[in-house]
């Protein structure tokens, strides 16, 4: 344990994914971490690792100096600190609240205002990376705060991340900054579908074709990184289709307000949807590519 972290007590509320890597880097690096999850037993296993485990959100905020909430949606966040047993109400003047989820960038605003009133200090932080990077401690995350904020959570970030974007001094810009990614990853996603369904339809080798086009200028980071699960045949779920279907419709929702036109995300919105309502919702979001018709897909490998 360094200086800097002893003593130092963080939450996680959310140990899904991510949360649970971020957890395990976080005590990895020195931090005392108690943690809580809504499904029954997920803490107790954080704890066997060396964390603590709570029973609720409250809890978890009357032992830590940093809480960092990470779940799927701002309705979510809202139980999280406001529901029955939430983080608010136990939270220490002067302490943290760091927002991991994608979300509205105005709710995210609006939040900040409001646990202001209770001596909270906000991080407007959504992160980005996936499982494998959030337990190395190697993720990404689009940050805004006050300097206040940063000064009660700024070590916290740099140890849970391997970048920490320090984007504006006040709520919003992180966000922002979030849906952007989540406009490129999501039509990239469903891209990478659309041209490797229109290759199995022709007829080319699926395994032929992820080679050349991941040696090739058409590659992209999605393609690679999903059409491998269509190889694999393996759609559990690390971020699902309907991961999507919010997070363009957070990105349509942004643009509309200011009538500003996004062709390519709508349509992507379009097929996530179209995967959602023939059953594929918490599927991979890779399963966007079975909307295609006349394919033949592989199936998982044992």
């Amino acid at each position: 344990m360094t200086q800097s972290t002893a003593g130092r007590t963080v939450g996680v509320i959310g140990l899904g994914a991510m949360g649970l890597g971020i957890a395990k880097t976080l005590r990895h690096n020195g931090y005392t971490v108690y943690a809580c999850d809504a499904r029954p037993g997920a803490a107790a296993e954080f704890a066997k690792e060396g964390g603590v485990a709570c029973a609720s959100p409250a809890e978890v905020a009357t032992h830590a100096d940093v809480v960092v909430s990470v779940v799927v949606n701002a309705a979510q966040t809202e139980s999280v600190l406001f529901g029955e047993n939430g983080a608010a109400a136990a939270m220490k003047p002067g302490s943290a609240f760091v927002m991991c989820s994608t979300v509205d960038p105005n709710w995210s605003i609006a939040l900040e205002a409001r646990l202001a009133q209770g001596g909270i200090l906000y991080v407007d932080g959504p992160i980005s990376g996936g499982a494998a990077k959030a337990a190395s401690g190697q993720m990404t995350m689009m940050t805004s705060a006050t300097p206040a904020a940063y000064a009660a959570a700024g070590d916290v970030l740099d140890a849970m991340a391997g970048k920490v974007y320090r984007l504006g001094d006040k709520a919003g810009a992180g966000s922002k900054v979030k849906i952007i990614n989540q406009l490129l990853a999501g039509v990239h996603i469903a891209a990478a579908a659309e041209a490797m369904a229109l290759g199995l339809r022709e007829g080319v080798a699926a395994d032929a074709l992820y080679e050349v086009i991941t040696n090739s200028a058409g590659n992209s980071w999605m393609f690679e990184n999903r059409m491998a699960h269509v190889l694999a045949g393996d759609y559990t779920p690390l971020s699902a289709v309907d991961i999507f279907v919010k997070d363009l419709g957070l990105v349509l929702d942004t643009a509309r307000a200011t009538k500003f036109p996004l062709p390519l995300a709508a349509t992507a919105h379009q097929m996530f949807m179209q995967a959602s309502t023939a059953g594929y919702a918490r599927e991979d979001d890779a399963a966007v590519i079975k909307i295609f018709p006349g394919i033949t897909l592989p199936e998982k490998k044992a």
